[in-house]
């Protein structure tokens, strides 16, 4: 459609919105995504899960896919930091890629490239209901605890309990233009007006992809041996079923930041020995860094082959 930058805002009804490589079932609690009507949708970055409703300002950076600039966050977040800072919100970025208030997160954000492009997404819980995303998000024992924290609950904070004045999604998308484009006259803004047919694509790939159980839940395979280990860089979780002393299927869940499909890994190993040597020589020519971000190759094998 365009190869410019684009600056793009959105607001979702209840949703929890899953990163490309984690296993939806231990991500949520089914009975209250369903007694709530919270709609759960699988997206095509990495990363954790995060909860979206109409008291959450969501943004997408969408930009030229330059060397260097997947995985630099402070690069598409530093404005959006310095408004809340504005707002006298104690705003900071911190550890891969979550803005925080108080030491609570109030930003999740994830990142995807393709083609010559790539994109940098988040939240800002503005005023999100909280007790939604305790009850339906599933955190692990093995993240709470590398947290220090007790529940989701102590983990996330909306920014209105930060503001001495309220303030709404639209003002607060307001603030960000401001800031970006240096000017609050909306006609100097360059805006992108989608056609019908835009519109249409959208829709067609929502009905074959986001709306499809395939993709938003998956089949993962009968394991009979499952590890997960969190690095500094993100959790990975493995899944394998060995028959016959060989890889018969395997899946790799976890938030970790990679533009890869790690399915492509998982392939290679399919029909394998499960033997360190076997694995470790079938996955000598790969760049793992495309596909679990900045989780080292031997924190990778730690996890498949200890």
């Amino acid at each position: 459609m365009t190869d410019e930058d684009i600056l793009l805002f959105y607001v979702n009804r209840p949703s929890i919105i899953i990163g490309r490589n984690q296993n939806t079932i231990e991500e949520i609690d089914p009975d209250v995504v369903a007694a709530r009507q919270i709609q759960v949708v699988r997206r095509i970055s990495g990363g954790g899960a995060v909860y979206h409703d109409l008291g959450n300002l969501n943004f997408s950076f969408m930009t030229r896919d330059v060397h260097g600039r997947f995985n630099r966050y402070d690069t598409f977040n530093g404005p959006v930091v310095e408004v809340l800072r504005g707002l006298g919100v104690p705003a900071e970025l911190s550890g891969r890629n979550d803005i925080l208030a108080g030491g609570r997160k109030i930003s999740g954000n994830a990142q995807f490239a393709s083609a010559g492009r790539m994109f940098s997404h988040g939240t800002l819980l503005l005023n999100a209901n909280l007790d939604d995303v305790t009850a339906a998000l599933r955190p692990k024992p093995g993240k709470l605890e590398s947290k220090a924290m007790k529940s989701v609950r102590s983990r996330v904070a909306n920014i209105s309990e930060f503001l001495a004045s309220p303030l709404d999604v639209r003002e607060l998308r307001e603030l960000i233009l401001d800031r970006i484009f240096g000017t609050r006259d909306r006609t100097r803004i360059p805006q992108l007006v989608l056609t019908e047919a835009d519109w249409n694509g959208a829709r067609q790939l929502f009905t074959e992809r986001y709306d499809n159980w395939d993709w938003n839940y998956g089949r993962s395979p009968a394991s009979n041996l499952q590890r997960a280990v969190r690095f500094p860089a993100g959790e990975i979780d493995m899944r394998v079923d060995i028959r016959d002393g060989r890889i018969a299927a395997m899946r790799l869940f976890g938030d970790y930041m990679g533009s890869g499909d790690v399915s492509e890994v998982e392939q290679r190993l399919v029909g394998l020995p499960y033997d360190r040597d076997a694995i470790v020589a079938a996955l000598a020519d790969a760049d793992l860094g495309v596909y679990f971000g900045r989780i080292s190759r031997d924190e990778v094998l730690e996890v498949i082959c200890p």
